[in-house]
C-alpha cells in the first residue's frame, strides 16, 4: 500500500522526499480557476519516478450544474487536466461530485454527469481515469450523501468512472466511518484512492476543514481502519506541516 500526501505543484519531487511519501497528489493550474494547464516542469521525472502519481481537478469544476457559464467550462477543463495529467504519469484525476443549486431537480446533474461521460466515451474516453470524489457540505450535491452518490453511480460507472474516498469529507457529511470501505464498495464497487483526513470539526458539521491524524477530531483507530480496509493508496490532505508525522503514524500503525 502507498501512502503520500498532497503536496505543492511546483516542486512535487522535493516535497516527497522531505515527507518521505511514495505517492503525491498536486494541482497542474490554479485551485481557483478556470485556466488551463501548462506542461509540468518535472513531467518526465515524475513519469520515470518511483512515485505514485494523482492530480486533483482545480475547485471552480461543477459537471452536475445547471448554468452552462459553469458546467461547460468543466467539461472542457476536466478533459484539459485528464491531458495534463497523462504527461506525467497520474493514475487518475479526482474530481468533486458537483452540486445543484436549491430547488433544482438533481435528476439534472445526475443526467449532465451521464452526458460528459457518454460524450468523451464516444470521442475515445479520457487521458486517465476520472476518480469522483465524496464531498462534505451542500444540501443538493451529487456526492454528499451515499443515497446520491448510489445515484449517480448509476449513471457513469459503464463508463469507467473511478471513486475517491475522502474521510473528513464524509464525516462532515454524517456518514459513519466504522464499515464506510464495505458501504462504498457495495455502490462503486472500487476504491481507487482514499483521501486521509482527519477533521478540525464536529461529526456531521458539513465544512470541509482538514486536520492532522494526532489532533482531528476524528478518531485515529478508525482512520487506520478504513486504509487498512480500501487497499488503496493514500492521500493525506492534511496541513503541510504534520503530513511527515501522519505519513509515519499510517505505516507504523500499518505494519509497512
Amino acid at each position: 500500500m502507498s501512502i503520500g500526501a498532497h503536496v505543492r505543484d511546483d516542486d512535487p519531487l522535493a516535497a516527497a522526499r522531505e515527507r518521505g511519501a511514495d505517492v503525491v497528489q498536486f494541482f497542474l493550474a490554479d485551485p481557483q480557476s478556470f485556466k488551463a494547464p501548462t506542461p509540468h516542469p518535472q513531467a518526465d521525472e515524475l513519469r520515470e519516478s518511483d512515485l505514485t502519481v494523482f492530480v486533483h481537478s482545480p475547485y471552480r469544476v461543477n459537471l452536475a450544474s445547471t448554468n452552462n457559464r459553469i458546467r461547460i467550462p468543466s467539461r472542457k477543463l476536466v478533459n484539459q487536466h485528464a491531458t495534463a495529467a497523462a504527461t506525467v504519469g497520474a493514475l487518475g484525476l479526482v474530481v468533486h461530485g458537483g452540486h445543484l443549486n436549491e430547488g433544482e431537480d438533481p435528476e439534472q446533474g445526475l443526467a449532465n454527469w451521464r452526458k460528459f461521460f457518454e460524450r468523451q466515451h464516444a470521442d475515445g474516453g479520457f487521458a486517465v481515469p476520472i476518480l469522483i470524489e465524496n464531498t462534505a457540505g451542500g444540501d443538493n450535491a451529487m456526492a454528499r450523501r451515499f443515497d446520491m452518490l448510489a445515484r449517480l453511480w448509476d449513471q457513469v460507472a459503464e463508463f469507467g468512472a473511478g471513486f475517491c474516498l475522502d474521510t473528513c469529507h464524509a464525516f462532515a457529511a454524517g456518514e459513519d466511518l466504522v464499515g464506510i470501505v464495505d458501504r462504498v464498495m457495495a455502490i462503486t464497487g472500487r476504491i481507487d484512492l482514499v483521501h486521509l483526513n482527519s477533521s478540525r470539526d464536529e461529526f456531521g458539521s458539513a465544512r470541509d476543514r482538514h486536520d492532522n491524524i494526532a489532533t482531528g477530531t476524528i478518531d485515529a483507530d478508525q482512520l487506520v481502519a478504513v486504509v487498512a480496509a480500501a487497499g488503496a493508496p493514500v492521500v493525506v490532505e492534511t496541513p503541510s506541516e504534520g503530513q511527515a508525522e501522519d505519513i509515519a503514524f499510517l505505516r507504523e500503525a500499518l505494519g509497512r
